[in-house]
């Protein structure tokens, strides 16, 4: 336990609010922002006394019942109640479900990749913004009902997106099988994924395989694969994944090598639109 950073921290966060910030009245003029020691103990069902002696870095160590009332209290973000449990020496407890507000900026990037097919999926691989370009790689999510809007469902369920050569295909669900092993360890109390694991467990004995290999890392690098488009042929695309920290949430792009006729392709896709959709391979 750091007594030092960990009263500095609870310094911070009470500067931080003010009565109204949590349902309190502003009651006399404050001589310094922030709430008072005395209201932050009150909300978190502590005393004053301890709080009090938290913040000189002289209390014994809390509880994770009195910090869980803190981060409360405090209205803490989930990584600084991460944070606030590190600095009392305990393990933080996992978040209870995945992240599936996609951010403004991650938005607006998304609509900047206009030659790069590209979207964002969370921790059950449930399907959360794509951009224009990504309809000629997913089909097009609109259409999908809200129930199916996942990836791993439609992969293994019979409803895949666009059809994708069997090599391709293979790297991409061993990736998602792992991926969804880890984020039930992660997310152990999340009742969707816990549905989501279970039907896909039941309806495809291919998932059912590989989810008994145990598997919750796959190789690093891109998986490349091959989609049948039937506007302008043969797609040769490269599949990266990149992590979104502290939200369990995947950028995924689809990628082509810069002056290969799958670029020149995807360029041409980006003049006559997405209302192409994407047809399997005869």
């Amino acid at each position: 336990m750091d007594r030092p950073l960990l009263a500095e921290f609870l310094r911070s966060r009470r500067a931080r609010l003010g009565p109204e910030d949590v349902g309190l009245p502003p009651g006399v003029r404050r001589r310094t922002p922030g709430l008072r020691r005395e209201e932050v103990a009150q909300l978190a069902g502590i005393s004053v006394d301890y709080y009090n002696r938290l913040e000189q870095a002289r209390a014994p160590r809390p509880s994770r019942q009195v910090l869980a009332a803190l981060g409360r209290a405090l209205l803490l973000y989930p990584t600084e109640r991460s944070h606030l449990f590190r600095l009392a020496g305990e393990v933080p407890d996992p978040p209870a479900r995945p992240d599936d507000v996609v951010p403004h900026g991650l938005r607006h990037l998304l609509d900047r990749l206009t030659d790069t097919p590209a979207y964002v999926i969370d921790a059950r691989y449930d399907l959360l913004a794509w951009n224009s370009l990504a309809v000629v790689v997913l089909g097009d999510p609109d259409d999908w009902a809200p129930g199916e809007r996942n990836l791993a469902w439609r992969m293994f369920r019979g409803r895949p997106a666009p059809e994708v050569d069997e090599a391709g295909a293979w790297a991409v669900a061993a990736r998602c099988v792992a991926d969804l092993r880890a984020a039930a360890g992660r997310y152990p109390d999340d009742a969707a994924l816990k549905r989501l694991l279970a039907g896909l467990r039941a309806d495809s004995p291919e998932f059912d395989r590989r989810w008994r290999d145990h598997g919750v890392c796959v190789r690093d690098g891109p998986d490349r694969i091959r989609v049948a488009h039937r506007a302008v042929g043969e797609l040769t695309m490269d599949r990266e994944v990149l992590e979104l920290a502290g939200s369990g949430q995947r950028l995924v792009l689809h990628t082509t090598t810069p002056g290969s006729r799958s670029a020149e392709a995807l360029r041409l896709l980006t003049v006559v639109g997405s209302q192409w959709r994407v047809a399997p391979a005869s």
